[in-house]
Parts: C-alpha cells; structure tokens; sequence
C-alpha cells in the first residue's frame, strides 16, 4: 500500500505543477493585453477605509493622490478620534493640497463586519456616482482609475475588480513571514485568479471594487454586506443575481504584506482559508492539489527514499519556479513601463525560489488547521466565517430564497 501512496503523491504533485505552468502562461497573456483606454472619464469617488497606523500606508495612499486623472474624490475613513492614521491622512492633505481628499472620522457601529461598517460611515460624504472601494494598503499605478472606469464601461458590467499582487516589507533580514505572504500572493493566488477567470468564474476579489452607485443600491447599499465577513464575495453575488458581469480590470496592484512573524501570518492566512472553505468548501478542499512541492516532499519518505522519488521532488521545484518566475517576468513590466525601473515593483515579482517549498509546506498546513473551528482573528475581534443565503432577482429588489435560513 506504501508504493501506491507514494504513487499517488507523485501524481498530485505532477498535476500541481501542470496547473502551475498552465496559470503562468495565462497571466502572461493577461500581461500582454493592450489596455484600452476609457471612452468617458467619469468623476470617482474612492473609498479608503483605515484602521491604525502599518508599514507602508503612507507611500501606498500616496499613490492614490497620484493618479492621472480629470476628477477624483477621496474619502478616507476612521472610527476613533485617537486613530492614528489620521496624522497620516492630515499629512496627504498637505502635500497634495490640489487633491480632493476628504476625513471621516464616526464611532458608529453597523454590524459585525467593522471594515463595511466603516464604509455605511463614509458613504455620506462620497459626492460621485463612480465608486471605487479599496484596501488601505493597496498601492496602485497612475492609471489605476483609467483601468478600473475602463472595464465599468460595458452596459453588462456591474462590478470591477481588481488582481493583486504582494509587497514584502521589512528588511532583508527580517522578511521571512513577508516574503512568504508576498509570495503566496504573487504566486498561489494571482496565478490561480487568472486560472479560475479562464475557467469561467467572475470571483470579486476584495482589495478593489468598483462600481456605479445606482447598482450599488439595487442591490441594498453597504448595509447588504455589514454582517458577512466576506463582503467582496456577497457583493459579487449580488451583482451577479442582476445579469450583470463581474469584470477584471487591466491592472495589477500591489498590496502591503507586514507580517513581522510566521505566528503573524499564519492567523492572517488562517482567515483567509476558514473565509473561503466556508463560501466554497469542495473548492477549498481541491486546491490542496496546487501545493506540488508538497506531495512531492511526502513521496520521498513514502517511496522509502528511492531516487526517483528525490529526482521528482528536484523536478517539481525547478517546474513550480519556472512558473513563478514566469509570473514575475510577466507582470513587471505593467509596473514599470517606459521608466524602467521600480523598487516596489522589483520586490513584489522576486520569487524567493529556495522558500517554494515550505511556502507549500506552510500554505498545507493552513489548510488543515482551517478544519479546525470557523472563528477568525480580524484586526483583533473575532469573526464567523459565515455561508451568506443564495439571493434572487425580484423587481429589483433581494431576498433570500425560500427554506434558507438568515441570520
């Protein structure tokens, strides 16, 4: 039975590197799509929810300030007069005094989802029809708002978003949870985005949406969202149960990875893992299959050894890095342009080649501990990782089907 163990870890980790390769070839296709510039350039209105101080806030709401754009508002938004990001905002004002930025600051509590609560706050004070709702630590291209009103053009589209890809933070010595995070991103998720989106999926993915506010509205305001933990998902739907697409913008944001600690990052990617195997649990479940180095690890003490099981493990890595640093050849230069050069940039899509296996390692056992409960640890409140009902289209107007239970 050993041998057919050892067998069959050998096939997983061949079918893993399979979908490494396949994905990597998509995002260099993705990579080199022209990208079209908007017929209309609407006025926007970003939403920028905060919460404290963290590495790199600054520099990455600085490049919001930056954009090459006719007219866009800011609102950026706070719970607490003691916030420290609130220096951070008041110093943008400063040196952007030409930028439409505005502060919220509102204590009031909506539900159990703090982020959107902080949204229903600021939602008041966004002045356009055009909204775009991104990450605090997001930094962005000075095209970003061209991409994202771009892809909203089509009658069919009620939703944009937005691929990602992650920036380590901290000093070379002390990057290794960052450079693990980062590369999670860059090189498990980004890559399996692009895959899926072939595949015919219109997933909403949370660090950038954008949408008309009519639509928001029709389908029940933020207020829809606030008791969900996965917000990105449940707006998805929603839109979705309008017949209308959910696109994929032509641009790639970076996103802070500031874990200082492995224990840091794990909590961090024990939510994301408990979030999706409550939204898509047999998903969740097959998407152990995309950890090769893993199963080709175990085939080594399951073939007692033997050199063809240590041959494919060497194998498998050079397999999985050549797809990664595919990612990474793909993706730069959409950062870099004509200016050829961007430090950000050279850092986000730097594969770390000798940590691809215990990024497998680590990315395993996050998943098995995800079986282990549905709480999860969100800026330090506990949250449920929650199925939200399937919704209908009714006149406009959502309810759950019948026989589901609501919260």
């Amino acid at each position: 039975m050993i041998p057919a163990l050892a067998g069959l870890a050998a096939g997983l980790a061949g079918i893993g590197v399979a979908q490494a390769l396949a994905a990597s070839r998509l995002v260099a296709a993705f990579a080199r799509k022209p990208a079209e510039a908007p017929n209309t350039r609407p006025p926007v209105t970003v939403l920028k929810p905060l919460h404290g101080d963290e590495p790199l806030l600054e520099a990455a709401l600085a490049t919001l300030c930056e954009q090459d754009y006719p007219a866009w508002q800011i609102v950026f938004g706070v719970q607490s007069q003691a916030d420290p990001a609130i220096a951070i905002v008041r110093r943008l004002q400063s040196r952007f005094p030409a930028a439409d930025i505005t502060l919220t600051i509102d204590p009031a509590l909506h539900g159990a989802n703090r982020k959107v609560g902080n949204l229903i706050n600021m939602f008041p004070a966004a002045r356009h029809d055009t909204i775009v709702i991104a990450d605090s630590d997001v930094h962005v291209r000075p095209d970003y708002l061209d991409r994202l009103v771009a892809a909203l053009e089509p009658p069919d589209v009620g939703l944009v978003t937005t691929l990602y890809a992650g920036l380590p933070v901290g000093t070379a010595e002390h990057r290794l949870a960052s450079r693990l995070g980062a590369t999670q991103i860059t090189h498990g998720f980004l890559p399996g985005a692009v895959l899926a989106r072939a595949l015919g999926r219109q997933d909403c993915l949370g660090a950038t949406m954008c949408l008309r506010r009519r639509d928001l509205d029709r389908i029940g305001g933020l207020a829809a969202l606030v008791d969900h933990l996965a917000d990105d998902n449940v707006l998805g739907q929603r839109i979705a149960a309008l017949g209308m697409r959910v696109a994929l913008a032509e641009t790639v944001p970076l996103t802070t990875v500031p874990e200082p600690t492995l224990a840091a990052l794990f909590r961090h990617e024990l939510r994301w893992a408990r979030t999706i195997r409550a939204l898509e649990p047999a998903g969740f479940a097959a998407s152990i299959m995309q950890y090769p180095l893993f199963w080709a690890l175990l085939a080594i003490p399951l073939a007692g050894g033997a050199l063809w099981s240590i041959g494919l493990f060497l194998i498998a890595w050079v397999l999985r890095a050549v797809a990664a640093l595919g990612v990474d050849a793909a993706l730069l230069p959409l950062w870099t342009g004509e200016r050829g050069s961007n430090d950000d940039a050279a850092l986000a899509f730097s594969c770390p080649v000798w940590l691809l296996p215990l990024r497998d390692i680590f990315s395993v056992t996050v998943m098995l501990v995800s079986y282990g409960g549905r709480q999860v640890d969100w800026r330090g409140h506990g949250l449920h990782a929650d199925t939200p009902p399937p919704f209908t289209r009714q006149t406009d107007t959502f309810r759950p089907i019948q026989g589901n239970k609501t919260r």
